[in-house]
């Protein structure tokens, strides 16, 4: 995610995802690897020095837990970043808003043959999450791995039989090109699913493949960890109930596709009720080289017993694509404030757009630079207002205890973009692709799309977890 910021052949390879946690070393090191056949340095993390991986290792909790996660920078190839930080995507860290992540919000960066301990509790929060570097794009070299915390008392635990390492799926767009020498706007190279995948021209190097049994309720979880483009995302032959929206229950909605932003997650309930074989998963691409070609931005999804063979199933023709807008929150439904436009304590527009002289983005005039000093330490030296925080036009200053309502026109260059908030989940009242308010069941979330130029995105949420916040894309 870009960092435009304001506060308030046959495929034999299986892949299920070792964790680690809650409480563990997470090592960072840099290592030559080729997940699409095409050999880079890249920013690794793994639960020892030895065993790092691209995406990391899965990092797990129960609710109500506390973690302990003890980052240690091994980091040496100057080609890319050699500091670093790690940030708990969907966390809220109330009361533990040091332990958030952005560098020059809440910390200084890791620097090399250091450590940070990362500890925090997740009280009244499961689901499904991430991690990842927030340093600079630090992310877009490697360092992302899947966070989930399971709920033994699930309300929707009845749906589905297994949930485990093995159903985690994530996605990322991958780059040929370091991050530091790839330019302001790059375009990346390969997806990977699950840390494999092919790019156009290379070989055909070995794709993920996802395990099941036949007649088993399986409950997936996507997570989307792209630096830029987003993904149309499916399952041959296979329907998807979706059952949660970025750690939020939802009521139950079944599609057999869906639209997915960096950052972004859901969990899906996969009913594997097709003959034993093998069935493509796709994730095509908002830019870069779309379509399947070759098992461009796929995978396999493998039934036991089915063959050691790539799939030879077809998409669909019938696309029953899901909308954001058909989504609810299971529990405690409904925004926060008046059932109006402008109904809340604090009503905050930001309009976003990209200079054509230094190609930054800017939001109400002023684009995010981070300063040395971390606004948390501002805070703690005496810091009140907005005048007195750095970076100057950047930092908005929220009481506590207010409702505040967001608007975000779209139509940004190279829209449509997600925009995210540190700290809380929001209630989405104007959907992209939408006109409509919706004040009594929103979806609610962390991760938004703000769409395109017609667009007007508006969400709520409450100032109740005090700190600095960071919100981008």
């Amino acid at each position: 995610m870009h960092l435009l910021s304001a506060f308030v052949s046959s495929t034999l390879f299986s892949l299920a995802y070792a964790s680690i946690g809650p409480v563990a070393d997470l090592y960072v090191i840099n290592k030559v690897i080729s997940p699409d056949g095409f050999s880079r340095s890249a920013v690794l993390a793994g639960g020892t020095a030895d065993t790092a991986t691209m995406p990391g290792p899965l990092i797990t909790g129960t609710k109500d837990g506390t973690f302990g996660i003890n980052v240690i920078n091994s980091l040496n190839d100057t080609s890319m970043l050699t500091t670093t930080s790690i940030h708990w995507h969907g966390l809220f860290q109330n009361g533990t808003n040091w332990a958030d992540g952005p560098v020059g919000v809440s910390q200084c960066p890791i620097i090399p043959r250091n450590s940070f301990l990362y500890q925090f509790s997740v009280p009244g929060q499961a689901g499904t999450f991430w991690y990842h570097s927030h340093h600079s794009t630090q992310y877009c070299d490697g360092l992302r791995g899947p966070l989930v915390i399971y709920d033994p008392q699930d309300p929707l635990l009845s749906m589905y039989d297994i949930d485990n390492e093995s159903t985690v799926i994530t996605l990322a767009d991958w780059y040929h090109t370091p991050a530091p020498s790839a330019g302001i706007l790059p375009t990346f190279n390969a997806t990977l699913i699950n840390g494999l995948g092919r790019y156009s021209g290379g070989p055909n190097s070995t794709l993920a493949i996802v395990n099941v049994q036949q007649n088993k309720r399986y409950r997936m979880r996507l997570i989307s960890m792209s630096c830029d483009p987003n993904y149309t995302f499916s399952i041959d032959n296979h329907t998807m109930t979706i059952i949660e929206a970025d750690s939020v229950a939802t009521n139950p909605v079944t599609v057999n596709s869906l639209q997915i932003f960096a950052g972004q997650r859901y969990s899906f309930v996969l009913t594997t009720n097709q003959p034993v074989n093998n069935y493509w998963i796709r994730a095509n691409p908002s830019s870069g080289t779309t379509g399947f070609t070759n098992g461009l931005n796929s995978a396999t999804l493998r039934y036991a017993g089915a063959p050691l063979a790539d799939p030879t199933t077809n998409q669909s023709t019938t696309t029953n694509l899901l909308a954001e807008t058909s989504l609810s929150p299971l529990l405690n439904p409904g925004a926060p404030g008046a059932p109006t436009q402008g109904g809340a304590d604090i009503n905050l527009n930001f309009n976003i757009v990209q200079n054509t002289t230094d190609s930054r983005f800017y939001v109400n005039g002023a684009t995010f630079i981070p300063p040395t000093t971390p606004v948390l330490l501002q805070i703690l030296s005496g810091a009140k207002t907005a005048q007195e925080l750095l970076p100057s036009g950047s930092i908005y200053v929220l009481p506590r205890n207010k409702i505040v309502e967001v608007s975000i026109p779209g139509g940004s260059a190279g829209s449509p973009h997600p925009i995210h908030l540190h700290g809380q989940t929001f209630d989405v009242v104007r959907s992209a692709g939408n006109s409509t308010y919706n004040y009594v069941n929103p979806v609610r979330r962390d991760v938004v799309s703000i769409g395109r130029s017609s667009d007007n995105v508006t969400f709520r949420f409450s100032t109740y977890n005090p700190g600095p916040w960071i919100m981008h894309w």
